[in-house]
């Protein structure tokens, strides 16, 4: 298992209260790829510094997980299909 960053922008669509159900969301697709979370950060609604389809502003979190480098790509496709997910960037940690 391999220490990850996982920062990803919400929709400004989402109202505040739901943005936790997202997270939960993603949160669960860490889990299905044979991860675990170790924390998580909402950094909140934020400008965006280009337009992403359409939207200038977004909520930005950022997610610490360990999972095994097999299923980063199984993570990652789910992330694209995410319509609540509007941008994500995964990192490995280096130790």
């Amino acid at each position: 298992m391999r220490d990850y960053e996982l920062a990803f922008i919400i929709r400004p669509t989402i109202e505040h209260e739901d943005v936790t159900s997202v997270v939960e969301q993603v949160s669960n697709l860490v889990g299905t790829a044979n991860g675990e979370v170790t924390s998580v950060d909402v950094w909140g609604r934020r400008d965006l510094a280009y337009t992403i389809n359409n939207y200038r502003e977004g909520t930005y979190v950022l997610l610490q997980a360990k999972m095994p480098p097999s299923s980063i790509a199984d993570l990652e496709r789910n992330l694209k299909l995410s319509e609540d997910v509007i941008r994500y960037l995964l990192v490995k940690v280096e130790s």
